[in-house]
């Protein structure tokens, strides 16, 4: 199965995720979106495939989201796309998609709705263990 991560090294979640997919066979293709960020049109299909809006794909926590009055209830869904582009920070992570669909992976089990099921216990960087479903 092919995959793809929009990925933070720095965000355990992100992290998480990662290795969840490749504890169930999938080495994906990871793009660090700090680095290389999305343009305008693949960040609009990815918040839209995933079934969110803008404001919900925002990331809140350790941005620059509140000074930009991002929180304002005037604040279209363009100009929340328009800040994520200029401060790729604040848009959520990570994102992943595969054939079956794409995902906000957070929590990062999130990503099994879009991947094969997982064959054995997984344990995240803090110790919870995801089980595989019955």
């Amino acid at each position: 199965m092919n995959a793809t991560i929009y990925h933070n090294p720095a965000c355990g979640t992100s992290r998480n995720t990662l290795a969840l997919l490749r504890h169930v066979g999938i080495e994906p293709r990871v793009i660090e979106y700090l680095v290389t960020p999305p343009d305008r049109t693949t960040l609009v299909r990815l918040i839209a495939d995933a079934g969110l809006t803008p404001r919900q794909a925002a990331r809140e926590k350790g941005t620059p989201f509140a000074e930009l009055g991002l929180g304002d209830p005037g604040v279209t869904d363009d100009q929340i796309l328009d800040a994520m582009l200029a401060h790729p920070i604040l848009i959520n992570r990570p994102f992943v998609v595969t054939e079956r669909g794409t995902r906000l992976c957070r929590p990062s089990e999130i990503v099994l709705e879009i991947t094969p099921p997982l064959q054995s216990p997984f344990v995240k960087e803090d110790g919870e263990v995801i089980a595989p479903s019955p």
